[in-house]
């Protein structure tokens, strides 16, 4: 499947939801409780996230990330990375079959474009998990 880009700001949640339930950005954004007002600055929380990816059927939980290295996803796990000086409020990102989908793999620009990556840009802290 092709990559999401994000739309806004703090979009990129929104972004793997609609990469996993296999549609565009717009209709992802539908699942979530006051939507394009939370993706535009403040982003969405790992519950948050369960609950849009609940109204469309699929049963997922978080939990946070123990460190440890070369930890393998299942396809479909949606991973939170911590804040750095890349992603200043942290990023989500999707795991794939063709590697991780970013939905804005050139930050900083402005133009947000979408691809994906070998490997996670940062340290993981939460995983979203099919159940």
């Amino acid at each position: 499947m092709k990559a999401v880009r994000q739309e806004h700001f703090s979009g990129c949640a929104v972004a793997c939801v609609a990469f996993i339930l296999k549609t565009n950005y717009r209709n992802a954004l539908k699942s979530f409780d006051e939507g394009a007002e939370r993706a535009k600055f403040r982003g969405f929380y790992c519950r948050e996230i369960i609950q849009a990816l609940e109204r469309n059927g699929l049963k997922y939980f978080f939990k946070y990330v123990k460190r440890r290295k070369n930890h393998e996803y299942p396809t479909g796990t949606i991973i939170f990375i911590q804040k750095d000086s890349k992603h200043p409020a942290g990023h989500f990102l999707c795991n794939a079959r063709s590697g991780w989908m970013d939905p804005w793999i050139n930050f900083p620009k402005l133009s947000a474009k979408a691809d994906f990556r070998k490997r996670l840009p940062g340290k993981p802290i939460y995983a979203i998990l099919s159940i």
